[in-house]
């Protein structure tokens, strides 16, 4: 079971998106969900999209974007572990299912370099925590045909959930589940570092989201056990890492992040106990990193939710 999520970036310094979606997700009880809720930028006003996912997903969905032009929702868990992509174009909203998903049905995180390509990366293949399950393969679809290929270097560590982010036009970042390390991928080479300093816990069922340009964030989910409300920050281009001060409303695990790159970060949904899935949407205010929640969340309370965002038009 993973989180993940992601988001799409836009250029540095380009302020002022869309909208930003978070998608599927298990809900009370232990049900999946199909349902997408769009948040406008910058009211944050939420409505529903009439056209959800082409399946109920939970486990393990992630999401990714092409600023302007689409969002895509990949993998996850839909009775067993799923390839299927789902695209949303922009603004119309309308789904399309990518005729290739993924390379293997897997619990997956997304992060994408807009106007060039988005990425998958690695996840359990079967629901289960054993060495086996897990996969460090990432999937890169390029913009705007689709097209799928399998990076020759993926995570270097084996991946139940791992958690995405990026600057978009610079680099990807996927941290493994469980792990603290936290690699690299440098646009368009692709090519992967592992950064010096990692997280500040090996965390799991986290959250990843980005200020493009400025920093990027990881909500850390589990750590040792524990839920935990902790964000770490890495700020762009040194890589260097923080932790705020003042981090998610409630120790969370299996939420989803999206972003309005120069405005706003969004961490939603999750659970704070082992069944109490949440709607809470936490938002984090860029460049302060103060947060606030907003006065509506998700339409109904679900964890493993999905994210993605379209940030410039």
């Amino acid at each position: 079971m993973i989180l993940l999520g992601i988001l799409a970036a836009s250029g540095a310094g380009v302020t002022g998106g869309v909208a930003g979606y978070i998608a599927g997700g298990e809900t009370s009880g232990g049900g999946r969900s199909s349902s997408v809720d769009k948040f406008a930028f910058p009211s944050d006003s939420r409505s529903t999209l009439g056209t959800g996912l082409s399946a109920t997903k939970s486990y393990g969905v992630a999401g990714m974007a092409n600023s302007a032009v689409a969002g895509y929702a990949g993998g996850g868990w839909v009775g067993g572990t799923s390839s299927t992509v789902d695209k949303f174009a922009f603004p119309s909203d309308s789904r399309t299912t990518l005729g290739t998903g993924l390379s293997f049905s897997r619990y997956t995180s997304g992060m994408s370099n807009s106007g060039v390509a988005g990425y998958f990366g690695p996840g359990s293949t079967d629901g289960n925590s054993f060495p086996s399950s897990r996969r460090t393969t990432v999937d890169k679809f390029a913009f705007p045909s689709d097209s799928r290929t399998t990076l020759a270097t993926g995570l270097s560590v084996n991946s139940l959930n791992s958690i995405g982010m990026s600057n978009s036009g610079v680099a990807g970042y996927f941290t493994g589940g469980g792990s603290t390390s936290v690699d690299k991928f440098a646009f368009p080479s692709d090519s992967r570092t592992t950064l010096a300093t990692g997280l500040s816990g090996a965390g799991e069922w986290g959250s990843g989201m980005s200020n493009s340009g400025t920093a990027g964030y990881f909500a850390l989910g589990i750590v040792g056990g524990s839920k935990v409300s902790t964000v770490d920050k890495f700020a762009f281009p040194s890589d260097s890492r923080t932790t705020l001060g003042t981090g998610l409303s409630a120790a969370t695990s299996f939420s989803s992040g999206m972003a309005d790159s120069g405005v706003a970060g969004y961490f939603g949904g999750g659970a704070t106990t082992a069944s109490s899935e949440v709607s809470t949407v936490d938002k984090f205010a860029f460049p302060s990193d103060s947060r606030t929640t907003l006065g509506t969340g998700l339409s109904s309370v679900r964890a493993f939710t999905s994210g993605f965002a379209n940030e410039v038009v």
